[in-house]
C-alpha cells in the first residue's frame, strides 16, 4: 500500500464525517406554524368556549393550555411559559379578558432538537472513534510492525543466526530499508563463511605439515635404533640415545598436534562397522613391544561394532599411558555381557586421585602425576570420543592401580 492510498482513505473518512454532520444539522425541522395559524386557533377556541365546551376538552383538541386570570398560580405559571418561549395570546370573550391561551410548540421543538442533536452527535463521535481505530491499525501494520520485525531480526543477528532471512513484503513503506538489512545479513554470512574457510585452510596446512614431519622423524628414530645395535663406543651410544629421546619427544608432540588439528577439523571420523571381537585381541597382541603386557584369557568371540583403526589408536594410547605414568606391568582381561564385550586394561601403579578421575577425559586436562612427562591432555579425550562414536564407551577408575575399561557393543 502506497501513501496515496492512505490519503485517499483519509479523504473518504473526512467526507463521511462532514456528510454525517450535514445530515445531522440539515435534518432538523421546524413545525412551520405562524401567527395566522395561531390567530385562527384562538378564534376556534373562543367559539368552543361560547358553546360551553369543557376547558379540558378544548385543551386536548387544540393542543393548547387555558390559563384563567382568576387562578391562584396565574402569575407564576404565566412567567414560566414566557421563560420557555411559549406562544401566548389574550383569551377574551367579547370584551372580557378571561386569561391567556398558551401553545408550547416552541418548547417541544427545542426539546426534540436537543434529543436529535445528542443522538446524532453520539453517532458521529462513535464513527470518528472507530475510524481512528482503523487508522491506528493501518499505522501499526505499515509503520510500527516493520520495525518490530527489524528488532527480532537484529536479536537473531546478535546471536549469530545469519540464516534467518528478513522478509520484504510488497507495498512495504520501508521495503528498501528492510532489503538493506537483509543484504547486510547476507554479507555477514559470506564474511563468516570466508573466515571459516580461511581458518580451516590454516588448520589443514598445520595438519599436513604435522603429518609430513612424522616421516623424517621416523627415519631419525630408525637410524638411531640401527646405530644402537651396531655402535660399540659408549660416548657415541650416549649421544645416540639423546637423539633418539628427542626424536621420540618430537614425534609425540607432532602426533598430538596432528590429532588436535584433525579433531577441530572434524576429520577424525569413525566408521562403525560389524567386525569380529577377535580383531581387538589382535590389536592388543601387537602392542607387546611396549613392555611387560599380560593378556589374561581370550576374548569371547562375537560380532561387535568397531572401527579397527580408531580402536587401535585407543588401545595404543591407553597402554602407552600406563607405561609412561605407572611404569609397571599392564594386565588386560576380557568379559562378556548381553550388551557387549568389556576390555579391562589395568596397571599396578599408585592410581589417580579420586577428584581427578572425572576430569581425565576432558579436553586438554592432565593429571597431577603428569608433571615432567610429555603430553597434551588429548589422549583419553579422543579415546572416549572414538569409543562413543563406535556405539560403546570408556570408563576410568582405581582398583589396585589405574584401570581403563572399554566397552564394545554387540551386533
Amino acid at each position: 500500500m502506497k501513501m496515496r492510498y492512505l490519503v485517499f482513505l483519509y479523504t473518504l473518512f473526512m467526507l463521511a464525517v462532514m456528510g454525517a454532520m450535514a445530515v445531522t444539522y440539515g435534518g432538523l425541522t421546524y413545525s412551520g406554524r405562524d401567527m395566522v395559524y395561531y390567530n385562527e386557533q384562538r378564534k376556534l377556541v373562543e367559539a368552543e368556549w361560547e358553546k360551553g365546551t369543557a376547558p379540558e376538552k378544548i385543551e386536548e383538541e387544540y393542543g393548547c393550555m387555558i390559563l384563567l386570570s382568576n387562578e391562584e398560580e396565574y402569575e407564576s405559571r404565566l412567567n414560566a411559559c414566557i421563560e420557555e418561549n411559549a406562544v401566548i395570546y389574550d383569551y377574551c370573550v367579547g370584551d372580557v379578558l378571561l386569561g391567556k391561551l398558551i401553545w408550547e410548540d416552541e418548547k417541544n421543538i427545542y426539546e426534540n432538537m436537543q434529543r436529535s442533536l445528542f443522538s446524532r452527535s453520539s453517532a458521529i463521535w462513535l464513527f470518528v472513534l472507530f475510524g481512528g481505530y482503523f487508522l491506528l491499525g493501518l499505522v501499526y501494520v505499515y509503520f510500527i510492525r516493520p520495525f518490530e520485525r527489524l528488532d527480532t531480526f537484529a536479536a537473531q543477528i546478535a546471536k549469530g543466526n545469519l540464516d534467518l532471512p528478513l522478509p520484504v513484503r510488497k507495498g512495504d513503506f520501508f521495503g528498501a530499508f528492510t532489503e538493506s538489512f537483509d543484504i547486510m545479513r547476507e554479507e555477514l554470512a559470506r564474511a563468516k563463511e570466508s573466515e571459516y574457510q580461511a581458518n580451516r585452510s590454516k588448520k589443514e596446512l598445520v595438519a599436513e605439515l604435522s603429518h609430513d614431519i612424522k616421516t623424517p622423524v621416523a627415519t631419525i628414530k630408525a637410524a638411531c635404533e640401527v646405530m644402537q645395535l651396531k655402535e660399540c663406543d659408549e660416548d657415541t651410544l650416549n649421544k645416540v640415545e639423546i637423539i633418539a629421546a628427542k626424536a621420540d619427544t618430537i614425534d609425540r608432540l607432532v602426533g598430538n598436534l596432528f590429532h588436535a588439528t584433525m579433531e577441530e577439523l572434524e576429520v577424525l571420523k569413525v566408521e562403525q562397522v560389524e567386525e569380529s571381537s577377535l580383531r581387538a585381541e589382535e590389536i592388543i597382541a601387537g602392542l607387546k613391544y611396549y613392555g611387560d603386557l599380560h593378556v589374561e584369557g581370550g576374548i569371547p568371540e562375537c560380532l561387535v561394532y568397531m572401527d579397527s583403526l580408531r580402536l587401535a589408536q585407543v588401545i595404543d594410547n591407553i597402554v602407552n599411558n600406563a607405561y609412561k605414568y605407572a611404569g609397571t606391568v599392564v594386565n588386560v582381561d576380557f568379559s562378556q555381557s548381553t550388551e557387549g564385550i568389556r576390555i579391562r586394561i589395568a596397571d599396578m601403579g599408585a592410581g589417580v586421585p579420586e577428584e581427578e578421575l572425572a576430569l581425565l577425559t576432558e579436553k586438554f586436562y592432565r593429571g597431577s602425576n603428569a608433571k615432567g612427562k610429555s603430553g597434551s591432555g588429548l589422549g583419553l579425550y579422543l579415546s572416549k570420543l572414538f569409543m562413543q562414536q563406535m556405539g560403546g564407551g570408556l570408563d576410568c577408575y582405581n582398583d589396585d592401580g589405574f584401570v581403563v575399561e572399554l566397552f564394545l557393543k554387540k551386533v
